[in-house]
């Protein structure tokens, strides 16, 4: 089959063992992203298969109906509102899923709360320049950083990085406090965890508050400005998760308000984030590259999966199929 692996910019992918699967195959790997359908057409109209690296590229309706020889789409973890599902299908384009792994952006989102909490990046800049303990020259923001133990850690959403971050949160000797659905309250509860009485509890006692939800119609926007504004000036917000679950255009105004006064951020509504952004240069912000998963473990197990979906499927016996009909039609 004819492959490209899009959006791999660090030019990862052919450097994992897992590659070799896809010897047999003719494969393109683009390093770069392609803007618009227009450019998105033309740059994979020959190819029978593509490997999504997660959500980065989305595959709209307008944009499947250009690639006239599509047949696969293999998805590195599962497939989160980012493809037409009921297009591909029309078009008779089967979509494979795989796998994920929790630890990678646990241990991203602990790594950020570490840092963000002690300053770290901020003194570490300001040394370079030769300013030693010196975490801004603006006064506001050249305080000394916080202990995590004894302060409250609030995590909405309980799932499998929410229940890690939260045993991070507990080895460190934080107040570790949940919300989300009845029942990830309930599993929190069972786990010994604290559960916020109400949503606005949540935000007003949060020292450091870390989002671990899920993506969908039910979420986009679930935090709202006045959630925000409950906030401590400092405390700090924590998102490893999606941008789009804080409503458009509430966090900015949030930071520059100073509730939260923090945050540490690792997903954004637009990627690459462009250097123009506003949060590049808040002194208050703490911004990565969407690092969650981007990890080697990580990526030999997403990686892996989706090429031997590839394989699988060249070779007639295709599995993880999330639209199995159209393996019967002819």
């Amino acid at each position: 089959m004819k492959i490209a692996i899009l959006d791999d910019y660090q030019d990862a992918v052919r450097q994992l063992d897992s590659f070799a699967l896809l010897k047999d195959h003719e494969v393109k790997v683009f390093t770069n992203s392609a803007r618009g359908n227009g450019q998105l057409a033309i740059r994979l109209a020959s190819f029978e298969a593509l490997v999504l690296i997660r959500e980065r590229t989305v595959l709209s309706k307008a944009l499947l109906y250009k690639l006239p020889h599509l047949r696969l789409i293999s998805q590195t973890g599962k497939v989160s509102g980012h493809i037409d599902v009921e297009a591909a299908t029309a078009m008779n384009i089967a979509i494979v899923e795989g796998s994920g792994d929790p630890t990678a952006p646990a241990e991203l989102t602990w790594a950020l709360i570490m840092a963000a909490a002690r300053k770290i990046p901020q003194y570490a800049h300001n040394l370079q320049q030769g300013l030693w303990q010196t975490a801004s020259s603006q006064p506001q923001f050249n305080g000394v950083g916080i202990a995590l133990k004894g302060r409250t850690l609030a995590i909405w959403g309980y799932g499998k990085i929410g229940r890690m971050v939260a045993g991070y949160g507990k080895a460190f000797g934080m107040r570790v406090m949940i919300w989300g659905r009845e029942a990830s309250r309930a599993a929190a509860l069972q786990d010994g965890h604290l559960v916020a009485e109400s949503k606005e509890q949540f935000f007003a006692e949060a020292d450091v508050l870390s989002l671990h939800l899920r993506l969908n119609d039910a979420t986009r926007g679930i935090v709202a400005a006045e959630d925000l504004g409950r906030m401590k000036p400092s405390a700090i917000f924590v998102n490893t998760s999606r941008a789009e679950l804080v409503a458009t255009d509430a966090l900015l105004p949030a930071l520059q308000q100073g509730h939260p006064g923090f945050a540490a951020l690792d997903v954004y509504e637009t990627e690459p984030l462009t250097l123009d952004s506003p949060l590049l240069k808040m002194e208050n912000v703490l911004a990565s590259p969407h690092l969650g998963y981007v990890e080697k473990d990580g990526y030999e197990l997403y990686f892996r999966t989706a090429f031997q979906n590839i394989v699988d499927f060249a070779n007639g016996t295709p599995k993880n199929v999330l639209n199995p009909e159209v393996l019967s039609k002819p």
